[in-house]
Order: C-alpha cells, then structure tokens, then sequence
C-alpha cells in the first residue's frame, strides 16, 4: 500500500490495517519456518509496512493529543 494512501486514513481505519498486516506476517513466518515461502522479500515487505502503518499511528496519535491539550 502507498504510503500516501496511509497518510489519508483515520487512526480506526489504521489498527485495522495493522491487524490484518499483523496477521499477514503470522502466515509468512509460519510458510517460511515451514519451508514452503517461495519468496522471502515477501515477509520483509509485509514487515516494513507494518512499520509504516505503526509510525503514521503513533504520530497521528500524538498529533490528537497536541490539539486537545491547546484546546484545554
């Protein structure tokens, strides 16, 4: 997924993408602990877009909070 496409979803929208990447790497590393991935640069982007999805989350996070604290 671009990242711009990350940038323009809401926090709700982002735990759901993380579960569904999190579950996504489950399978790889499962495949591949089993021997049965073909290809392994599967399993690094599955977990650098995971990466993604957390950071954009924890700063849309902090940006939340920096509003409602000048809001206070």
């Amino acid at each position: 997924m671009e990242l711009d496409e990350l940038r323009q979803m809401t926090p709700a929208d982002l735990r759901v993408k993380e579960r569904e990447a999190r579950e996504e790497i489950f399978r790889l590393r499962l495949k591949l602990r089993t021997n049965q991935l073909d290809n392994h640069a599967g399993y690094r982007r599955a977990r650098r877009e995971l990466a993604r999805i957390l950071t954009l989350l924890s700063a849309k996070t902090r940006a939340e909070a920096v509003k409602e604290k000048k809001a206070s």
